[in-house]
Formats: structure tokens, C-alpha cells, sequence
């Protein structure tokens, strides 16, 4: 069980982007250096960052900003931007429900009801994380380590 690595990438951006506004104008080449990502995967997260209206990023010129408040934006916002359904697939089950024994035809029913707790559990927490607070946590981090 893993969360994609996509949702890390686009929490990268996203502060980059809140950390950059006035200083720079952030492109994908700009990402990409500093994710170490091709910027074709780069562009891939902020378009669909972009179509989840959690940034805005001007055809041709670049310039991405986010278009709400990061006190707004939640992390499980930002994982289904790019995970649409990730949230339900986030733990298999494997295939074996044609099978003759009486456990492979009832798993998959035994398993529903532990398994939508967990991806309950897993939204709720993620809801409550939002941008900002990650935010606070990086710039609390950079202050301590003197990197800047």
C-alpha cells in the first residue's frame, strides 16, 4: 500500500509555488530542477492541479498560482487531483472470486467492510492536513536548518 509518489511531487510544487509568488515566476523547468523530475511529468501534475482549480498557470508564459488560500487546500484534495480514484483502489483485492472455495468466493464480501474504514480513515486524515500546514511545517524546518 503506497500513496503515489505524484502526491509528494505536487506537494513540492505547491510550496514551491506559495514560496516563489513575487520572487519568481515558476515554470515546469523550474520545477523540474528542483523536484529532479522531467518536466514533461511536472506539467503532467500541474495540469492536473490546474483541472482540479487548485492552481492557475497562464498558456505559453508559465507562471503558476494557486487559486485559493493553502489554509484551503487539503492534502486529500491535492492526492485526488492526481489519484481520481485512488483513494478507493488504495488497497486490492486480489481476483479469485470464481473459484470453487467457499473463502476465494466470500473475500472479497469480507473484506469490504474493513477496507472502506480504512480508506474512510485514511480521508479523513488527509482532509484535515492542508497546505498551509505543511507550509508551516517547511518554512519551520528552513528556519531551523538556516537554509533558505
Amino acid at each position: 500500500m503506497q500513496i503515489s509518489m505524484k502526491c509528494s511531487i505536487a506537494v513540492h510544487c505547491l510550496i514551491f509555488i506559495h514560496e516563489a509568488r513575487g520572487i519568481a515566476k515558476v515554470t515546469s523547468n523550474l520545477l523540474s530542477e528542483s523536484t529532479g523530475c522531467n518536466p514533461v511529468v511536472i506539467r503532467n501534475i500541474l495540469s492536473a492541479l490546474k483541472k482540479a482549480g487548485l492552481i492557475s498557470v497562464p498558456r505559453g508564459t508559465g507562471g503558476a498560482k494557486l487559486c485559493a488560500d493553502p489554509s484551503q487546500i487539503t492534502l486529500y484534495q491535492i492526492y485526488t487531483a492526481l489519484e481520481p480514484n485512488g483513494a478507493t483502489s488504495l488497497i486490492g483485492i486480489h481476483p479469485c472470486q470464481g473459484r470453487p472455495c467457499p473463502v476465494a468466493q466470500n473475500i472479497r464480501r469480507v473484506l469490504e467492510t474493513p477496507y472502506h474504514k480504512i480508506e474512510d480513515s485514511i480521508r479523513e486524515t488527509m482532509e484535515e492536513i492542508t497546505l498551509q500546514s505543511m507550509i508551516d511545517d517547511f518554512q519551520r524546518m528552513t528556519r531551523q536548518s538556516g537554509i533558505s
